[in-house]
């Protein structure tokens, strides 16, 4: 990340798996001349993906909601992915990053990977999709699921945790938050036997799970204590940035499914990734292609 600038910064990012097209840029340029002076352009292009900024200073009274639909409309039409951040979050920085896991921070679902060793994973998929799109409620369906494991010998969670792949752009983006000085928790609707692992590889400072009941080697089809859902996922990023002394207009959260939908309306930049419509139509911003660290390139950094 870009070192903090002056207050009163307005950051337009556009990024996409392809070159930004010219006339969007004109156009993104155009939008934010309208809030900001002193407009320039910088190129935040990481391997994998192009990034451009448009950032200026925003002027006094000026109104930036307008400018983000007019930006993102156009954006989205020519499959470039955009948002535009002002006040603390465009001036420091991320100060606290918090994101889902399953279809997020990995490629996978786990409790999928594990149905396949149990027999399930047809059935488990099913729900898993309808849960995603905001169909079921995530308790029920997580129960739901988690009985469909009854019997599984446990020893299937060493071979998930092996199977388990970050995905691209994962530990770039975890680098460059704590990098810059800030925080990084991730939130799981899964399970902590495989998210625990992750996390500490990954140096993640706050990390929560559901956590699969087991009894005498084998899973019980249960879940123990309280469940990991939309509400907690919430709770729990707000918890975090008190804790780490981060005003939520700086924390930054990621997800894909509609139980991240509270997390993603609490943080002062909720994204989507690769998500649902019905996450991509609600979040601020989203990232429609599989680069996680495409996320810096929203922010303009």
């Amino acid at each position: 990340m870009s070192a903090p600038v002056p207050a009163g910064t307005v950051r337009a990012g556009l990024v996409s798996p392809r070159p930004v097209p010219a006339a969007l840029l004109r156009h993104a340029v155009t939008v934010v001349e309208q809030v900001a002076d002193a407009v320039k352009v910088t190129d935040t292009s990481r391997p994998g993906w192009y990034g451009l900024a448009v950032s200026g200073t925003l002027r006094p009274g000026a109104r930036p909601g307008p400018a983000r639909e007019e930006l993102r409309g156009p954006a989205t039409a020519l499959g470039v992915d955009t948002a535009l951040v002002t006040g603390e979050l465009a001036t420091d920085g991320v100060g606290l990053l918090v994101m889902d896991v399953d279809s997020t921070l990995i490629t996978a679902e786990v409790i999928e990977l594990l149905a396949e060793h149990a027999g399930t994973r047809d059935l488990v998929a099913d729900v898993t999709e309808r849960a995603m799109r905001g169909e079921l409620d995530f308790a029920a369906s997580l129960r739901e699921r988690v009985a469909m494991l009854a019997g599984l010998d446990a020893g299937a969670l060493a071979d998930v945790r092996a199977a388990v792949t970050l995905t691209p752009g994962a530990r770039e983006l975890v680098d460059a938050v704590h990098d810059a000085g800030g925080r990084v928790g991730v939130v799981s609707g899964g399970f902590a036997e495989v998210v625990a692992p992750l996390a500490t590889s990954l140096g993640i400072d706050h990390m929560v799970a559901n956590v699969l009941e087991v009894d005498d080697g084998r899973l019980t089809g249960r879940t123990a204590g309280a469940v990991v859902d939309r509400t907690a996922k919430e709770r729990h990023l707000r918890e975090w940035a008190r804790a780490d002394g981060v005003a939520l207009e700086r924390v930054v959260a990621v997800g894909d499914g509609a139980n991240d939908l509270d997390m993603l309306a609490a943080a002062g930049l909720g994204v989507a990734f690769c998500a649902k419509p019905v996450v991509q139509a609600e979040a601020d911003a989203a990232v429609s292609f599989p680069r996680l660290d495409a996320v810096l390139g929203l922010l303009g950094r």
